[in-house]
């Protein structure tokens, strides 16, 4: 009987070492000292360290997107709505914001949206469009960041969009000479094999 004592004594004097970081034998902590909580906060402190060192060791840190490179946004002032500037830029999402920036986002890709026009009578709707857009925009009074976004001068930009299809009608010539010619070095069978793979 005397050992089962014993044990629960040594339980309880665990548990009360636990709670209050007391032995049996030390006096009892000062209610006034302002110590409440410090040996779990210890602890909660040695375990995060303790969490990062093993994740250092087994490389969980290495290779993180932007390693080595400074932090954007340090040299810029506080702006309140950055995290929907970041998204609508790492998402790509186009038509939200004020018109001044969807157009200048719009004036940087519209060459590609042009080469993608099959006609001119396409290209001049698009030109058209673009430029109704922008003078819409900065005839609106809402407020908001002036539209710098320049007009396209419609004959002009039909011109270019001529010279960028000859060009890449010249490319696809000159790379379809040079499979032919390449196709016309080879023997018989490694023609007939080419062919196959496509």
């Amino acid at each position: 009987m005397s050992g089962k004592n014993e044990r629960s004594d040594a339980r309880l004097n665990v548990a009360r070492y636990k709670v209050d970081g007391t032995t049996p034998g030390s006096a009892e902590p000062d209610d006034e000292a302002d110590t409440a909580g410090q040996p779990r906060m210890e602890a909660r402190a040695q375990f995060v360290e303790i969490a990062i060192q093993q994740a250092i060791r087994r490389g969980d840190f290495d290779n993180l997107p932007g390693a080595g490179k400074p932090l954007s946004g340090l040299q810029q002032t506080y702006d309140p709505d950055w995290w929907i500037r970041k998204k609508i830029e790492r998402e790509n999402i186009t038509g939200l914001g004020p018109p001044a920036l969807t157009l200048r986002a719009e004036n940087t890709a519209l060459d590609a949206r042009l080469d993608a026009a099959p006609s001119e009578t396409a290209v001049r709707d698009l030109l058209d469009d673009f430029n109704r857009r922008i003078v819409e925009a900065r005839r609106q009074l809402k407020g908001g960041p002036p539209v710098i976004t320049p007009t396209r001068d419609i004959d002009s930009e039909l011109e270019r969009w001529r010279q960028r299809r000859a060009e890449r009608y010249q490319e696809m010539l000159q790379a379809r000479e040079r499979a032919d010619a390449a196709l016309e070095a080879m023997s018989w069978r490694e023609r007939r094999r080419a062919r196959r793979r496509g």
